[in-house]
């Protein structure tokens, strides 16, 4: 049975019952109040008891499975900023694939994403791909919100995919995101190996997507 991410972290981080036969204006208020705001690491991660931080893939994959013998497996379709379909099927198209949930208020969500954009562009994309998820600019948003999402992914050069957010990737990834920028990486099979909360630099997200690499 497909697990729910929220159950997956709840003895970690998450608060309060999800129910999943709301009505989607219910949901996107709980994402409005769940999502508290931006996360820089020295913000976040002083203490690893009040938010999760990056472990490695051993640790992570041993931890999963104490919690259950089957990982979560990420599931969804959505829109891309460009209004193109895009589902949980594209995963199987890289070995590794990073998901960086960020919203447009958030400044070191933006302050990083010209990095993730280099990031992007120097793997093969058979080896590895990277998504993002726009927390606050939902499908079916007006013009004007459009626009001023495209130019910030053109102004950062992030130009790999960005997903609009729906009610599916509400429940099943960012309703999970406590804080953003929350980055998740998954395999193959779009099952979760590891997550990171807040910002990092360019040389430490290449030493984390080189070791979740080197274990696949």
């Amino acid at each position: 049975m497909k697990r729910n991410i929220k159950t997956h972290f709840q003895r970690k981080w998450m608060t309060g019952k999800w129910t999943a036969n709301k009505p989607i204006v219910v949901i996107m208020l709980c994402m409005m109040l769940s999502i508290t705001g931006c996360a820089n690491p020295e913000d976040v991660n002083q203490d690893s008891s009040k938010a999760p931080v990056h472990e490695s893939a051993q640790e992570s994959t041993q931890e999963s499975a104490q919690e259950s013998q089957q990982p979560y497996v990420l599931q969804f379709s959505a829109l891309t900023s460009e209004g193109e379909e895009f589902t949980s099927d594209r995963l199987a198209e890289s070995k590794l694939t990073m998901i960086n949930v960020w919203g447009t208020f958030c400044g070191p969500c933006l302050n990083e994403m010209p990095d993730l954009g280099e990031i992007a562009a120097q793997y093969d994309a058979s080896e590895f791909q990277l998504i993002g998820i726009v927390s606050d600019v939902m499908e079916g948003a007006s013009e004007s919100e459009l626009e001023n999402l495209k130019g910030i992914i053109e102004e950062t050069g992030a130009t790999y995919p960005h997903l609009l957010l729906n009610e599916e990737l509400y429940m099943n990834l960012v309703g999970a995101s406590e804080y953003v920028p929350t980055t998740y990486f998954f395999n193959q099979d779009a099952e979760l190996l590891t997550y990171v909360v807040g910002a990092k630099s360019k040389e430490d997200w290449i030493s984390i997507i080189e070791e979740l690499k080197g274990v696949l």
